[in-house]
């Protein structure tokens, strides 16, 4: 069944049948007032207490069942602890105008950061050990399953301040960075554009539509938007940016980028490959954008002009039952199994999907704690490329729930790039489903040029976005304060360069850095998403040359979490991650993906 869409949330929700497709957060908590949030929290600040009397100014004579035990202790603590976390954000997620639940959150981070404050003493002197004690540790039998766990541990020793210095770190940090990140949150969700006063969700959703006049007013109506609190938004970024430039100086990090190449295990030469290949490549984008302008019948490609459907695309919204029986049955044809942990998410209420004031943009997966279940966040609009992202979450849902089940909950926390891998390769199972019932060549070009651009904004965007960040990172460190002029200045250009003169860039484009929130939560994410795309690329060939063969060591990838670094993890698919050649070769696949949809043009 198709149905029309419209822009009123709540019209739209309505006929999209998504309206009650909310989550149920009770297997967290009943509620914010729920007298087990006050029970474990007490729980929590006792053992956290027992847990330093027992072990603090030990670790350096410790034997490998006393560390065993000190370890599974400690990761029950840091899952109680997570449980509430997890509850108090995902009921920030959908009300951030309701200030009871910004208040529980806040709260939440202040006592987290006590119970941090506390525990971090376990962290400091294992890795100040000296190497042959560490060794002799990490080599125990007992210790095999969290060996990894403590190896990256040991990997953050130079970057680590006295426990006096890491403690007031601790102490502070509810009021550094997550508050500015919160106060993002709140300030984004809470706009509203246009005279009809709508959410960025709904607004942004407009330049899907194929009326050019819509798509330019919408445009126009979000820059007027985000321009009113570019001032809030511009001190924002240029705060969090003096915070990192800080924390990297005192911790002794060579590139604002060093930490989170850490945090994902991968070497810097990685990235470099990675990102040199992509803007190596950058004559694909421009390549299809041209077809595009052509396909529309336009003479100047506008940036509001981008996600135009072609002329011959279903302009019929996709109602939530469908979406979910699209990507169910493309789980299922690769994997039953997974098709199973899908309809968990479905049937158990793991699902946030409507469009609501108040409510976070964008979409995301929260792996909650392995003894209850992960969460999906989506904002459902009915188009295309939300059901591509509703099997997107339900991937990373897939990945989180396999890793907790099999790896506990240190074990399970899978760094950011191969956290992308499950969720793209979702994707990538619903389009060639979608794909190969596609009955008419139109349908057939539509589906292809739909999924190019959805490959374009995870490598092609992703990286220009990364180079935005290297230079907003290296310019506040160089010069100072960023006026918002210049954050423009610097985002035009950095996204010229991959758009060349296939797309007209307009000023009101000049501000649309300022909405994006990986910039503030994750500085040096973003790259995530390309790496996560090619790798997919290539495993996705794989699975073509090897069918029922592939699966049971995909399934395995998933469910090891991160319980070995990446590049040992794809070892037994034959993945060398430094190799420039690897990411070319999935660059060349939708090179080739594109020359599909130009010859059947």
């Amino acid at each position: 069944m198709l149905i029309t869409i419209t822009y009123n949330s709540s019209d739209m929700n309505d006929n999209l049948g998504s309206e009650h497709v909310t989550w149920d957060l009770t297997p967290l908590y009943k509620d914010i007032n729920d007298e087990n949030i006050k029970k474990d929290t007490e729980d929590i600040k006792k053992r956290t207490s027992d847990f330093s009397s027992q072990y603090r100014g030990r670790i350096k004579d410790i034997s490998p069942p006393e560390l065993l035990t000190s370890i599974i202790e400690l990761e029950s603590i840091s899952r109680k602890i997570s449980r509430i976390g997890s509850f108090a954000y995902l009921n920030f997620a959908t009300q951030s105008d309701n200030a009871e639940a910004g208040a529980f959150l806040q709260m939440f981070h202040e006592t987290a950061s006590q119970f941090q404050r506390d525990l971090l003493f376990f962290e400091l002197e294992w890795a100040s050990l000296e190497d042959n004690t560490a060794q002799s540790l990490l080599v125990s039998t007992e210790l095999s399953r969290y060996r990894h766990y403590l190896e990256k541990l040991r990997k953050y020793s130079p970057h680590l301040l006295s426990e006096v210095e890491e403690k007031l770190l601790a102490e502070v940090s509810p009021v550094g960075v997550t508050s500015w990140e919160k106060l993002f949150e709140k300030l984004l969700s809470q706009m509203k554009f246009g005279e009809a006063g709508r959410t960025e969700e709904e607004v942004l959703s407009e330049l899907y539509n194929p009326d050019r006049e819509v798509r330019k007013k919408a445009s126009e109506e979000f820059t007027r938007g985000l321009s009113r609190e570019l001032h809030i938004l511009s001190h924002t970024f240029n705060t969090v940016l003096a915070d990192k430039m800080i924390i990297d100086r005192l911790r002794k990090y060579p590139d604002w980028i060093s930490s989170m190449n850490l945090d994902n295990e991968i070497e810097e030469k990685t990235v470099e490959a990675l990102v040199g290949a992509v803007r190596s490549r950058y004559d694909i984008p421009k390549r299809y954008y041209r077809l595009k302008k052509s396909l529309l019948g336009l003479d100047e490609l506008f940036d509001y002009d981008r996600y135009a459907p072609l002329p011959f695309s279903s302009e019929k919204a996709v109602p939530w039952d469908e979406c979910k029986g699209i990507v169910l049955r493309a789980y299922n044809d690769f994997s039953p199994q997974m098709m199973e942990i899908a309809r968990l998410f479905f049937d158990g209420r793991w699902i946030h999907a409507p469009v609501m004031p108040g409510k976070r943009g964008g979409a995301f997966s929260d792996p909650s704690t392995p003894d209850v279940h992960p969460y999906v966040m989506v904002n459902y609009t009915g188009k295309n490329r939300d059901v591509m992202t509703v099997a997107h979450e339900l991937g990373h849902g897939i990945h989180q729930y396999l890793a907790e089940k099999e790896q506990g909950y240190f074990n399970s926390r899978t760094p950011l790039v191969t956290a992308e891998t499950a969720s793209v390769f979702g994707e990538m199972l619903v389009f060639n489903s979608l794909l190969g019932g596609a009955k008419t060549k139109e349908e057939r070009l539509s589906l292809l040029c739909v999924k190019l651009e959805e490959m374009f904004a995870t490598v092609f965007r992703q990286i220009a976005m990364n180079r935005f960040e290297d230079a907003i990172h290296r310019e506040r460190r160089g010069r100072g304060e960023l006026s918002k002029e210049r954050f423009g200045e610097l985002w035009i250009g950095t996204q010229k360069e991959m758009f060349g003169g296939s797309v007209t860039l307009t000023d009101n484009y000049r501000t649309w850095w300022s909405y994006i929130p990986h910039f503030l939560e994750a500085p040096g994410y973003v790259y995530a998403y390309a790496f996560g795309e090619l790798l997919v690329l290539s495993l996705y060939r794989m699975y073509t040359e090897e069918g029922e063969r592939f699966v049971p060591k995909y399934l395995r990838l998933l469910s090891s979490g991160g319980k070995e670094q990446p590049a040992k993890l794809l070892e037994e698919f034959g993945i060398k991650l430094d190799d420039p050649d690897f990411w070319l070769e999935g660059l060349g696949l939708m090179d080739g993906m594109l020359k599909q949809a130009e010859e059947l043009v």
